[in-house]
């Protein structure tokens, strides 16, 4: 029997849900079992499922168990491990036992993402094993600075930071400023709500990482690094760390890297949780020891950055891609994505979707494949709403958009950004005046305040869309809104000010009728807004009498006898928690309805 291992997701996900408890439990499991002595078990990082957490993976039978706990270690070794049967009761769904036969795998292409749940990510040989640093050793042996410049400028890739800049005349910039002293700077300082991309790929592939600054350092000619992560992230931290450490030993990183006449280290720098030092001038600020906030542009960092020398800056994925795209050539990554948009974009689902997770997709791939394709579709008989892509800065597409391409240039004209790949689904439930509010609480308070218009302008536009959700908005507050996001979308300092209207706009674009509805009519239509929120009604020609609706009422507004006659609510009790409607199994309650 060839040997079995066992891999096990250890990601911070699958961790919170009882990983390192099963992976426990089944070692203790082959431990009492005389008949298996081949078993390797291996922490892994994010395998991209996290609803179905714990999840692991039998190698080489290529077996997915999801939702695992301690108690199903005695049954997996019994029956997988030692006699070869699978555990049907654990597996995705009825005759999804390998990955390819899932959509939620089949449907993505693994690029960065293609270590990741299947490595030891604090195993260096492991990298090695797959590859990994033969394209750095290869580069400082054979190949000018300058052509690594062009082939990352023939890809086409663009950063993933949320801007996308294309990659590659970054690079040249950066090599072609003046100063003998240049700096790398790999931006992990993620923290836009929902997103987690950057911290799956550190946990799970930190080397990835480490090879593709070692090789941007040597197109531009740097020696120092950094890596700006921030503290929320103690495993990631803890992987990369290990992984410096690793790469130092084995010659990666240090005077000589790959034994030749090119010296580069790196160092980490930890983030006190700034959301706006995820701007790269105020990121560099950061490092410098300074209060992160931005500095006007231009001077870009590319011509003055980090103690004001030349400095390149890209995030996580965007290094993670590089080490591929010298090894297979820039034809071969430029040949998968559209036109203006190439190669794959990692994302994180979140929100009303059955499938919360890591996945990894072409550039040009749907809003529909992405959010029903891969992601299930939304959960509990709902209806999907729309979709929050590209972060707090954002934008919320509705139904009739979910055609519409994944690319920088076809997002922006729909009125949201890329981002960093944050993806919140949002079903039938939600109140898109509320989203949009709840994303200007969110800016506002993350403003570093250097600049007129976010100072002030941000919160005036939280004041006037908290006084709509509390029944005191006019229509006039509608035309201040879209003067006051023109206004500061035009004339902030950063970044984090000039994308910070999005949400305003895209709702106001696509959903202006909730709006129309809580000033106009005083409605919530969702009931969100518990100033406005409507008593909620129950469907007489939908309703089982099945008793769970009073069951979960805490006021008793809900009233019937299981099996009889419809229920019905008591207008006069009812206190607009909900609790009937989530409770509800055949959707017969309704709310935004007045009797």
């Amino acid at each position: 029997m060839s040997r079995r291992e066992v891999l096990v997701c250890a990601g911070t996900a699958c961790r919170s849900a009882g990983a390192v408890e099963v992976l426990e439990a089944l070692r203790t499991a082959v431990a009492e079992n005389d008949r298996i002595d081949t078993v390797r078990f291996v922490e892994t990082g994010c395998m991209g499922p996290c609803a179905r957490g714990p999840v692991l993976r039998i190698m080489p039978d290529d077996i997915l168990y999801t939702k695992v706990r301690p108690e199903d270690a005695v049954e997996i070794v019994r029956e997988h491990l030692a006699n070869g049967r699978v555990v049907q009761r654990l597996l995705w769904a009825e005759g999804q036992s390998h990955p390819a036969q899932i959509p939620f795998f089949s449907h993505q292409r693994k690029n960065v993402l293609s270590h990741c749940g299947l490595i030891d990510p604090e195993s260096i040989d492991e990298y090695i094993e797959r590859g990994g640093y033969e394209t750095l050793q290869r580069i400082v042996g054979e190949r000018t600075p300058e052509k690594v410049v062009e082939a990352v400028a023939v890809s086409g890739l663009r950063g993933r930071g949320g801007a996308g800049f294309p990659t590659g005349r970054k690079w040249r910039f950066t090599r072609d400023a003046p100063g003998e002293t240049k700096y790398i700077v790999c931006n992990a300082d993620e923290g836009d709500p929902g997103a987690f991309m950057d911290r799956a790929i550190l946990e799970g592939d930190p080397h990835l990482v480490v090879e593709g600054m070692a090789i941007a350092a040597w197109a531009v000619g740097a020696s120092q690094g950094f890596v700006y992560v921030r503290a929320e992230y103690p495993l990631a931290i803890s992987r990369l760390r290990t992984a410096l450490d690793c790469a130092r030993a084995y010659g990666f990183l240090g005077g000589r890297v790959a034994g030749a006449n090119f010296p580069f280290d790196i160092e980490l720098r930890i983030g006190a949780g700034a959301f706006v030092c995820g701007e790269e001038t105020a990121l560099l600020a950061s490092i410098e020891g300074q209060r992160g906030a931005p500095r006007p542009r231009p001077p870009f960092p590319a011509q003055s950055g980090l103690y004001r020398q030349p400095t390149l800056i890209n995030n996580v994925e965007t290094f993670a891609n590089v080490p591929g795209i010298l090894r297979d050539g820039p034809d071969a990554y430029s040949a998968v994505g559209t036109e203006s948009s190439k190669g794959t974009k990692v994302f994180a689902l979140a929100g009303q979707i059955r499938n919360t997770g890591l996945v990894e997709v072409p550039m040009g791939t749907t809003l529909r494949e992405l959010v029903f394709g891969i992601g299930g579709g939304v959960p509990s008989e709902r209806r999907f709403k729309a979709v929050q892509i590209g972060g707090p800065s954002g934008g919320c597409l509705p139904t009739d958009l979910l055609d519409v391409p994944i690319d920088y240039e076809s997002l922006t004209e729909y009125g949201a950004i890329m981002g960093s790949g944050g993806v919140i689904v949002l079903d039938d439930t939600a109140c898109m005046v509320n989203v949009a509010r709840y994303f200007l609480d969110f800016t506002a308070s993350e403003s570093c305040g250097k600049c007129l218009p976010c100072r002030v302008g941000i919160p005036t536009m939280r004041d006037i869309l908290v006084r709509i959700t509390e029944g005191k908005g006019t229509m006039e507050d509608l035309s201040h809104l879209r003067e006051l996001a023109s206004l500061v979308k035009s004339s902030a300092l950063c970044g984090l000010g000039q994308t910070a209207p999005n949400p305003v706009l895209s709702t106001l674009r696509y959903f202006e009728d909730e709006y129309r509805a809580h000033i106009e009519d005083g409605i919530c239509p969702s009931g969100v807004c518990e100033a406005l929120a409507p008593p909620y009604a129950i469907d007489p020609e939908v309703c089982k009498a099945c008793d769970q609706c009073a069951k979960a009422c805490p006021t008793g507004a809900a009233k019937g006898t299981p099996g009889e006659s419809p229920y019905t609510i008591d207008e006069a009790s009812c206190i607009r928690c909900g609790a009937c409607f989530n409770a509800c199994p055949f959707g017969a309650v309704v709310r935004g309805v007045r009797s």
